[in-house]
């Protein structure tokens, strides 16, 4: 059977659509881990940027830190944390905490660097002169430097969010759901029209993801920042 017509007849059985695993409980699973641990990735390090990239010292040698969840392969990672939760037996084999941890450690290193690079790539004489007109070090942070950092902290967030988006595939290898649990079932039965099935999926939902953080990124970027077409 040629795969396009495995494709349809996979679309075409109502157990795709309905029950405990169908592709809307699959999509749930999947958009759910993914915004957490974005979420958890950026409370991590957010606040440690925004100083850092405040204080303009230390930077450096905390985004080499941070910057080894990105230098471990994300299936590593994925597979030691699996094997210390089931040692442990924190909730079970099936539990996300495995695919928490190495989406997190995906999530953290982009939206710490951007955010860095954002506080830091304001202009020092802008800096000078709202403190010469009696703001302190928070009110520049906040007033001046953060909103002036927005375009490149929301592009930080939006290449974190794909590539977690992207990744928690992975967690179908430790029997895990999300969408990647039709890729992995699908070469165990080698149903060619499944792994296609998952395949689109999750490319769909990252195009999706990123045109709506493009929307977020324009929407929350300053007027004055903002290039007129």
């Amino acid at each position: 059977m040629r795969i396009w017509d495995q494709f349809v007849e996979y679309l075409s059985d109502p157990a795709t659509w309905t029950g405990p695993g169908s592709f809307w409980t699959r999509l749930y699973d999947h958009v759910w881990v993914s915004v957490t641990a974005t979420i958890i990735g950026f409370l991590l390090v957010f606040p440690l940027a925004l100083y850092l990239g405040h204080i303009r010292r230390g930077s450096q040698a905390a985004t080499a830190v941070v910057n080894i969840g990105r230098a471990i392969p994300s299936f590593g990672i994925l597979a030691i944390a699996f094997l210390i939760i089931v040692e442990v037996g924190i909730g079970g084999v099936r539990t996300p905490w495995s695919v928490l941890i190495a989406l997190i450690a995906l999530a953290a290193p982009p939206i710490f660097t951007n955010t860095i690079a954002g506080i830091q790539s304001v202009q020092p004489a802008t800096i000078e002169a709202a403190r010469g007109m009696g703001l302190t070090e928070r009110e520049v942070l906040m007033d001046i430097e953060l909103p002036m950092a927005m375009p490149l902290l929301m592009e930080g967030v939006r290449i974190a969010f794909v590539q977690v988006i992207a990744t928690a595939t992975l967690g179908a290898l430790v029997a895990w759901g999300g969408l990647g649990r039709y890729i992995i079932d699908g070469f165990a039965v080698r149903d060619n029209g499944e792994i296609l099935f998952g395949a689109l999926a999750v490319g769909l939902l990252a195009i999706v993801a990123e045109a709506a953080f493009s929307k977020i990124q324009r929407a929350v970027t300053p007027k004055g920042l903002k290039v007129v077409r």
